[in-house]
């Protein structure tokens, strides 16, 4: 830390003890006004920078260990890689190492948290009635046995809200996630993608930019820029919710309702040539896909949904 004036400057530098690899680092200019808030601005910026980097390196570690000596982390660690990509393919994948971590480890809040967001995803592909209640099980495990997992918590929380409806237990969820970790960035991003499809705009981009802030260079951010971008199509904000689905676009391309939000944006703004190109990639992600489908597996406000389904028919997706 070096001081000039009334700035200070600090460096941090994340270092595995092991074997003396470089990790992380970041650089922090800040005013001294207020010293304690600086401390808790610069905690939480190191923390929710740390994270993602730290995840990353984890998996790779994980990946690297023989099969025989992975404990219940380290399968988890290794579903990681599939957990969030929302392919049926993937879940399929990464289903089986997470039911051999409960094996290992019953009761861990980590593995049911992931297994709901996996059966969420073939719910969502699917429709299939045993995947829905597979994710509300394991979402609500995931409360019972992580009480002071906020990651747990902000993942059940988003499946409870998605294949239950039960949005005042995923809003307590969040609440409690965030106080036991504000910094928390997948608390952050599911509760930002719950509160935009409830049209709770103002709360949701609090979050939302809260998370990218915290974590410029996360994969996951691209669950925020999706909640950002149904927060500004909802308020008209049509450019900025184009900036905001192309960037969820770009980190996961794989993703069709990313191409979902970018074709609604491209609708609004006019430009229905690249909207229909938009359509023909979310089908060709999600062959299945249609608007009544997707209304009845994520639950959005009506106020919300319908002017968001008038532009997807625009863009050329079937509605039943």
């Amino acid at each position: 830390m070096r001081k000039a004036g009334n700035r200070v400057r600090l460096t941090a530098q994340l270092i595995e003890a092991d074997t003396g690899v470089h990790l992380w680092a970041e650089r922090y200019d800040r005013l001294i006004e207020d010293i304690f808030a600086l401390q808790d601005e610069i905690t939480m910026s190191i923390v929710g920078a740390i994270e993602p980097n730290l995840r990353k390196v984890e998996i790779t570690r994980a990946t690297r260990k023989r099969p025989e000596s992975l404990d219940a982390y380290d399968l988890v660690l290794r579903a990681m890689q599939f957990t969030h990509s929302h392919t049926a393919e993937d879940a399929d994948r990464a289903i089986p190492l997470l039911k051999k971590a409960l094996q290992l480890e019953p009761g861990y809040a980590a593995s049911h948290a992931s297994l709901a967001w996996c059966y969420h995803s073939r719910f969502r592909l699917a429709l299939r009635e045993e995947d829905r209640r597979a994710a509300i099980y394991h979402a609500r495990e995931a409360v019972s046995a992580g009480a002071d997992d906020a990651t747990a918590l902000g993942i059940a929380g988003f499946v409870i809200s998605l294949d239950e409806h039960d949005h005042t237990t995923a809003l307590s969820l969040f609440d409690r996630a965030l106080t036991l970790s504000n910094c928390n960035t997948f608390a952050l991003h599911c509760s930002a993608l719950v509160l935009s499809s409830m049209g709770k705009t103002k709360r949701a981009e609090e979050c939302a930019q809260r998370a990218l802030r915290l974590s410029p260079f996360d994969f996951l951010n691209y669950l925020s820029f999706n909640a950002l971008a149904i927060s500004y199509l909802h308020t008209n904000r049509n450019q900025e919710a184009y900036e905001a689905a192309s960037n969820s676009a770009r980190l996961n391309p794989r993703f069709s309702i990313c191409h979902l939000f970018l074709a609604a944006a491209l609708v609004r703004l006019g430009r229905n040539e690249e909207a229909r190109s938009e359509a023909r990639e979310v089908l060709a992600l999600d062959p299945t896909f249609t608007i009544d489908r997707f209304s009845a597996t994520v639950g959005i406000e009506p106020a919300v949904f319908l002017p968001l389904a008038e532009a997807w028919h625009a863009a050329g997706l079937p509605k039943t």
